[in-house]
C-alpha cells in the first residue's frame, strides 16, 4: 500500500522496532524486579525460619524448666553496647524474661538480674523503633516483674503500664500483646475477672492466627491456655480448666506448669 508514494508499511517499521525495543526493556525490568523481589522474599523467610529456631530453644529451655540452656540462650544473644537490632534484642529478653520467670521462687538476685537485663535490652530496641509493639509489651512484662521482684522501684510499675498502654494502641489484635496485657498482676499473680476476660481475648486472636503461615515472634498460645486453666481452676471449673489445660499440652508437651496444674486435676 502507497500514501503520497511512500509505501504504508515503510513508514510505520521503525515505530513498530522502537514499540518492541521498549516493550522488551519494559519487560526486562519486570523480569529483574521480580527477581530482586523474590531473592528478598527468600531471604525474609529464611530470617524467618532462623528466629524461629531460636524462639523453639527458648521456648522448650522454658517449658522444661531448663534454666542452664535458658542462660546460654541468652548470652548468645545479649547485645553489645549501642546496638539495637530489633529481632534478636526482642529474643535476647525474651529468653531473660523467661528466666526471671523461672527464678523468681528459686533466686531473687538471680532473677533481678536477668530481668534487669530483658528491660534494658528492649530499653535500646524500642528507643530505635518506637512503633514495635511486640517490644512494647515485652518490655513492660519485665518492668512489671522487676517492680514485683524488687518493691523499692516503684516507678518500674508505672512505666509498665505507659509501655503496655502503647503497645495496645499500636498491635490491638495482637495476641501476645493481649496475653501480656492479660497478666497485669504477673504471672505467678491472681487472675481476677477482668483478667480471665482478657485471656479469653487473647486466646482467640492467637486461633486467628493459627490459621495462617508461621511467624515471628510466634510464642504464646500453649501459655494462654495454660493461664486460663489457672483461672477456671481457681475458681472450681475442674471442667473448662480441664479443657484449656488440654489444648495447652497439645501445643507444648512439655509444658511443666500445665502438667502441674493438670496433675491438681486429675489426683483430686
Amino acid at each position: 500500500m502507497e500514501f503520497n508514494g511512500v509505501e504504508f508499511s515503510s513508514l510505520h517499521r521503525p515505530c513498530a522496532r522502537r514499540r518492541r525495543a521498549g516493550r522488551a526493556t519494559r519487560l526486562a525490568r519486570v523480569a529483574a524486579l521480580l527477581t530482586l523481589n523474590l531473592a528478598a522474599t527468600h531471604a525474609a523467610m529464611a530470617a524467618d525460619d532462623s528466629w524461629l529456631d531460636v524462639e523453639g530453644r527458648i521456648q522448650y529451655s522454658f517449658y522444661t524448666e531448663d534454666t542452664r540452656a535458658l542462660s546460654d540462650v541468652a548470652d548468645q544473644l545479649s547485645l553489645g553496647e549501642g546496638e539495637s537490632d530489633a529481632m534478636r534484642g526482642y529474643y535476647a529478653g525474651l529468653a531473660n524474661y523467661r528466666l526471671a520467670l523461672l527464678w523468681a521462687e528459686r533466686d531473687k538476685s538471680r532473677a533481678r538480674n536477668a530481668v534487669e537485663k530483658c528491660v534494658g535490652t528492649l530499653g535500646a530496641v524500642v528507643k530505635a523503633q518506637p512503633d514495635f509493639a511486640a517490644g512494647l509489651a515485652l518490655q513492660s512484662a519485665c518492668l512489671r516483674t522487676l517492680a514485683m521482684i524488687a518493691p523499692w522501684k516503684p516507678l518500674a510499675g508505672s512505666k509498665s503500664t505507659g509501655q503496655m498502654e502503647r503497645a495496645v494502641k499500636l498491635a490491638p489484635k495482637d495476641p501476645r500483646v493481649l496475653l501480656l496485657e492479660a497478666l497485669e498482676t504477673g504471672e505467678g499473680g491472681r487472675i481476677d475477672e477482668p483478667s480471665l476476660k482478657k485471656l479469653k481475648k487473647a486466646a482467640a486472636a492467637f486461633e486467628a492466627e493459627r490459621q495462617g503461615v508461621d511467624k515471628t515472634p510466634g510464642w504464646g498460645a500453649a501459655e494462654v491456655y495454660t493461664y486460663l486453666g489457672r483461672g477456671y481452676l481457681d475458681r472450681g471449673d475442674v471442667l473448662a480448666a480441664r479443657d484449656a489445660l488440654e489444648r495447652a499440652l497439645l501445643i507444648a508437651p512439655d509444658f511443666a506448669l500445665a502438667r502441674r496444674l493438670m496433675t491438681k486435676i486429675t489426683s483430686g
